[in-house]
């Protein structure tokens, strides 16, 4: 058995910048993956400012974007409907995940994390991981940042996610041939699916499009990604559809257990309104192996999530006002108010730009929010028979 200070489970961006802070602060980490590197991952890819601001805090380094593509303008859509072309947004940059995981990978090793990437995980206890080749590592304490379906978060609860208020999206990967990225727009479309939105994201290769909303209020996802592929005029039949879960704002109060913490998706931190994930992935990375580090030095693992949960603070503060506010943007209730304030309002467009792009916190969006419900409801109003 091989001992290390800390062990990180899934080598995603919350994995990655959890072990390369460890490491950078003198602590042996050992990084653990059921997958070797480069690897596909189904994400939209979106990458804000934001996450380029975490980047560099984290690993010491600018994000390479060669290999990205740049939008500095989003078109909006409501139910097929244009909204609003937005001009000037600050730059949203479309990654590819094999790429962008692979190169904060690379990072985490140049670091002096140990490389166990590959390695399928047969059993977990509090501190020792065990592979299915017969080897077992031992930590102290363990940061699990192994995405929406986390074997750390079955652990610790029995269940990765709760199923009724997870959310739920499909993708394809649309060829240059049928979609050509350079031609079509940055494209997000409200009510292309129940509590949640469609996407159209171009890359280098190919435009990542989907759909995603809250599971439960969508038993018949594939129907509605029928809908929005027909809308774009694309056809499914030669395309490959994938599916996954999104912790769409179910974040964990307390997410893990004294010496084991959670990050990333697998603690449910995923913007509930934008669904936007890497930034708070690459965060919550940070603050899981800072609270580690802080709890090693005091000799008292077991105190890791109480200094990680004081740690999360402002995020949970902002993912809880979120989760209000996505009550009042998708309910059904307010579309029809919401939209056509949409259309009018240059604030409310810009205020839904900067919050896309990690300009804005939640606290003020929800000021505006507040202060036009009224509006909001008296338009309502006018519309009950």
């Amino acid at each position: 058995m091989t001992q290390f200070d800390i062990i990180v489970i899934g080598a995603g961006p919350a994995g990655c910048a959890a072990a390369t802070w460890a490491a950078k602060q003198g602590r042996s980490v050992a990084l653990v993956d059921k997958a070797s590197f480069p690897r596909s991952k189904l994400c939209g890819g979106l990458f804000t400012e934001r996450s380029r601001k975490y980047y560099r805090d984290i690993f010491g380094q600018d994000v390479d974007l060669s290999r990205a593509v740049t939008r500095t303008e989003l078109s909006l859509f409501h139910d097929g409907q244009l909204l609003a072309e937005l001009k000037d947004v600050p730059p949203l940059h479309l990654t590819m995940r094999l790429d962008l995981d692979a190169t904060m990978f690379a990072h985490a090793l140049a670091a002096g994390v140990e490389d166990f990437s590959g390695c399928a995980i047969s059993k977990l206890t509090d501190t020792t991981v065990f592979f299915r080749d017969g080897r077992h590592i031992y930590a102290p304490i363990l940061i699990g940042a192994d995405g929406v379906n986390s074997v750390v978060a079955k652990q610790l609860f029995g269940a990765a996610f709760d199923v009724a208020t997870i959310g739920f999206g499909l993708e394809i990967e649309a060829p240059p041939e049928t979609q050509n990225p350079i031609e079509h727009p940055l494209r997000i479309d409200f009510a292309a699916a129940e509590w949640g939105y469609g996407w159209s994201f171009p890359k280098t290769a190919s435009t990542t499009v989907g759909v995603g909303g809250l599971r439960a209020a969508n038993p018949d996802m594939k129907a509605h990604l029928q809908h929005y592929l027909n809308t774009l005029g694309l056809s499914k039949d030669t395309l490959t559809i994938k599916g996954h879960h999104l912790p769409f704002g179910d974040f964990r109060a307390r997410p893990g257990r004294a010496n084991i913490l959670l990050a990333g998706d697998a603690a449910g931190l995923v913007d509930p309104i934008t669904g936007e994930g890497i930034a708070f992935a690459l965060k919550s990375g940070q603050i899981a192996a800072q609270a580690a580090c802080e709890a090693l030095a005091a000799d008292a693992p077991s105190t890791a999530l109480k200094r990680y949960i004081f740690g999360l603070k402002e995020l949970h503060k902002n993912l809880r006002i979120a989760r209000i506010l996505r009550r009042i943007i998708f309910a059904p209730l307010w579309q029809k108010a919401l939209i056509g304030s949409f259309k009018r309002s240059g604030t409310v467009r810009t205020m839904y730009m900067r919050l896309l792009a990690g300009q804005v916190e939640y606290p003020e969006v929800a000021l505006r929010v507040v202060g036009r419900i009224p509006h909001y409801l008296m338009n309502a109003l006018r519309r009950t028979p």
